[in-house]
């Protein structure tokens, strides 16, 4: 009742608020332009004027959307968030692919098998499992509108003692053609189909982004807290793959009657961040001449046969020259694990309390960058950017020493780095940036990364090539080489630098619906979690072979989308991974009602080989190996779905049936060892969009 009577009156605000800033924004009804300027009335259409003979319209909605690189704030134009084939997907843990290992319940800590889509952990090794949640500041959406623009999403499944829900708002609003501002909010709650397994997390945030021919800037304030209780896994999966060894008879068990290792355990994560990066341009003006038809005194039209006289208009475009950049990022972040009661032999080593646990870590940083650029295009020799600077980052980190005492420890990161960019034209872009540690824990780290985007003609098709690349040698985070708590304590002062280099090649054709993908990494002094829960690093290189074949297929109103990844890893016991994950979605897409209807029917199926996939542990909120007494394989076992997608103008609606699959076959639903899968489930939600 709460959580309803919350979600109503956020919807009262949003709307409130759009409806005020609506009255001095882009409304040519209160006198103002699509640019913010005042205009005279009697200059607007008479189907615009405001008369009681004449009825209102509404500006047709006029919008685009961008992300920002977090080093130094590039913009990057992507679409709006309108896609209306697989909106089932958008709220899997497992992602819109199904690639990722999780726990089984909503908002669960999750780890790809694709090797190649695994990020570095950032903000700390406790934030990262959460990626399907936790949005950083290269991931926020930012909007320019003519009119305030608002998306309401629903996403439920489920009963009331055992299902969940999800509930997102996104606002947005422009002041004028250049200041923009806008709020989201995410609030997500997963009860669990197996016991003592329930999620609860929310994100609210604000943001805003001024685009001036001179100044730019984007700012953001996101705050994260996710809570999440732990079981520990079933005690045994035959209550899963062989339910009738466990019951003598053939007995089909409910999931939440299954026993758990672990009760009255939680997980906690508190995170905000404020991030700023802004620019001031420096540069000229310069003449530019446009042609402009005139209407004859009669209202002659542009089509007609008599010639109509022509206009030279000179106007004045800023041409930036050189930009001056700052970047500022200020983050907190708390992760708290307790544990009322535990198992005598659920862990190795206890160091404070028996039988209960209180562990608690808090990390802060300042990071600062800031940098001068030479852009591109400021005359027919600058075919590209060049960008220098330098950013400062202090750490400080909260670890338990006893049972009442903690210890601070602090570090300080600077870095000297440029960039060689070009962004502009149709045919080739690349980047190449590289920075190098001069002081504090930087010394000796550096990192190259490079990535090239080529467009060119195949007979009559365009063709898309891109290449990446990376050589990066960075000293393990600081979680990886410290960490103190009841069950897991850690201080590995003298780790190696983990030295990388990746190479990676794709071709894209969209007329043949193909898209193919391969790359390979070999790694020195590979960082990870071992089988006891400990971070360890491997002796020597390891290789990492990796190739991607997305190719869809339509015939008439049918169509087939495919992925298969084929990955090798050279050492499976260190770097487990799937040699083989396969993804296909066949469906039925129709247009209908005069195209304002688009149906989409079907089905899908995720699979993987099987593989040693790595194990979990609540206590440190981590993947590792799994232990040597206890190995399992996972995979072997499809998961399938049927859904059904309706997109009616500005609104989306599916209905989804969850692991329809259930029980059959090897029955061996399992992602995680000893962490099944949700049952077969019932999915349903909305998006709506609003423009006014």
């Amino acid at each position: 009742m709460k959580r309803t009577v919350l979600t109503y009156l956020f919807l009262l605000i949003a709307s409130t608020v759009g409806n005020v800033l609506a009255q001095n924004t882009f409304n040519p009804m209160n006198g103002y332009d699509e640019y913010g300027n005042q205009i005279d009335p009697n200059s607007l259409p008479d189907d615009l004027k405001d008369s009681t003979q004449t009825e209102i319209k509404s500006l047709p909605p006029k919008l685009y959307m961008w992300q920002i690189s977090e080093k130094l704030g590039d913009r990057t134009i992507m679409p709006a968030d309108t896609a209306s084939l697989d909106f089932q997907n958008t709220n899997l843990v497992e992602g819109m692919t199904g690639y990722y290992n999780y726990l089984g319940n909503l908002g669960s800590p999750r780890l790809s098998r694709i090797f190649f889509e695994r990020r570095e952990a950032e903000p700390t090794i406790f934030m990262e499992p959460y990626s399907s949640f936790f949005v950083r500041p290269e991931e926020v959406k930012f909007t320019n509108s003519n009119i305030p623009y608002t998306n309401l999403t629903y996403y439920k499944a489920g009963s009331k003692t055992n299902g969940e829900e999800r509930f997102k708002a996104y606002f947005s609003v422009n002041a004028n053609k250049r200041l923009a501002l806008g709020f989201n909010v995410d609030y997500l709650y997963g009860r669990g189909y197996y016991a003592n397994q329930s999620t609860a997390h929310f994100n609210g945030g604000v943001f805003g982004s001024y685009i001036g021919q001179r100044y730019q800037m984007h700012a953001v304030f996101n705050y994260f807290n996710l809570k999440m209780n732990e079981n520990g896994g079933i005690t045994d999966d035959q209550y899963i793959t062989r339910p009738e060894n466990m019951a003598e008879g053939g007995h089909q068990y409910e999931s939440n009657t299954i026993p758990v290792n672990l009760e009255q355990t939680t997980n906690r994560n508190d995170n905000f961040y404020v991030y700023l990066t802004h620019r001031y341009r420096l540069g000229f003006t310069r003449e530019t001449t446009t042609i402009e038809e005139r209407q004859s005194e009669k209202g002659k039209a542009a089509n007609d046969t008599v010639p109509l006289p022509k206009d030279t208009i000179l106007t004045e475009e800023f041409v930036p020259v050189t930009s001056f950049i700052h970047t500022l990022k200020i983050e907190k972040t708390r992760h708290k694990y307790s544990a009322q009661t535990e198992p005598d032999d659920m862990y190795e080593n206890t160091y404070f309390t028996d039988g209960t646990s209180l562990d608690s870590t808090t990390a802060i940083s300042v990071k600062n960058t800031i940098g001068i650029a030479l852009l591109e295009g400021f005359n027919k020799y600058a075919k590209a950017g060049l960008t220098a600077y330098l950013s400062h980052k202090f750490s400080r980190y909260s670890l338990r020493d006893s049972v009442q005492y903690y210890r601070n420890y602090t570090e300080q990161e600077v870095f000297v780095g440029g960039e060689l960019a070009k962004r502009e034209g149709q045919t080739l872009h690349y980047n190449v940036n590289g920075e190098v540690g001069i002081l504090g824990e930087a010394l000796g780290q550096f990192r190259v990364n490079a990535d090239l985007d080529l467009n060119f003609r195949l007979w009559n098709d365009t063709v898309n090539f891109y290449a990446r690349g990376y050589i990066h040698n960075t000293l393990p985070s600081f979680y990886m080489r410290h960490y103190h708590s009841n069950h897991y304590y850690w201080d590995y002062d003298n780790m190696n630098k983990e030295f990388r280099t990746r190479i990676e090649g794709e071709l894209n054709i969209a007329r043949w619906r193909t898209n193919l993908r391969a790359g390979m990494e070999n790694i020195k002094n590979y960082t990870y979690f071992g089988s006891n829960g400990l971070p360890a690093q491997a002796s020597g290189n390891i290789q990492v072979l990796s190739a991607k074949l997305k190719q869809d297929f339509k015939l008439g109103v049918l169509h087939l989308d495919n992925e298969v990844t084929w990955q090798q890893s050279s050492n499976q016991t260190v770097l487990p991974l799937p040699k083989l994950s396969l993804y296909h979605n066949l469906y039925l897409l129709a247009k209908l009602f005069k195209k304002v209807l688009t149906i989409q029917l079907g089905g899908e199926v995720v699979y993987f080989s099987k593989y040693k996939a790595p194990a979990y542990t609540p206590a440190i909120q981590q993947f590792h190996l799994q232990p040597t007494d206890d190995q399992v394989d996972i995979g072997g076992y499809p998961i399938i779905n049927v859904y059904a997608n309706l997109h009616l103008k500005r609104t989306r609606i599916f209905a989804m049936m969850y692991h329809v699959n259930q029980g059959m076959g090897s029955a061996n639903s399992f992602l995680v060892p000893h962490y099944p899968i949700n049952p077969r489930l019932f999915k349903i939600g909305i998006s709506w969009n609003f423009y006014d």
